[in-house]
């Protein structure tokens, strides 16, 4: 299974000079219900509601979600191994909390500060 954060799906839906692989969109995706409103958030903030809206629907439809339940909320609370900015602790915390219910996750993304403190905490990354 692969965790998508939000700079997958935006860099998908705004054809950045980045883009991930097609093939990426046939895997067995997951995302926390934080990128829902982190994406709609920067769609809107670029006027592109409009324009993008279906788009945005389609993309996020494929990703299944792990909701910001008090397990996620708490780790969350919990220390990192270096400074995070919040929503990449809810990141974190969405896919730690997969990997103690013995799923088997990676990473996809384009953040690097986030792929870091991933890669310490031992999670595996997908190469996009």
């Amino acid at each position: 299974m692969t965790y998508v954060d939000t700079s997958v799906i935006l860099a998908h839906l705004l054809a950045e000079d980045r883009s991930p692989p097609r093939e990426l969109w046939h895997s067995a995706l997951i995302t926390s219900r934080l990128t829902h409103y982190e994406t709609w958030v920067r769609i809107h903030a670029r006027g592109l509601g409009g324009s993008h809206g279906e788009l945005v629907r389609d993309a996020l439809s494929r990703v299944a979600i792990v909701e910001l339940s008090p397990l996620v909320l708490g780790r969350a609370l919990e220390p990192f191994p270096v400074a995070l900015r919040t929503l990449d602790a809810l990141h974190l915390a969405s896919i730690d909390f997969l990997r103690n219910q013995h799923q088997d996750v990676e990473l996809a993304t384009y953040d690097e500060r986030l792929a870091e403190v991933a890669t310490r905490l031992g999670f595996r990354r997908r190469g996009l």
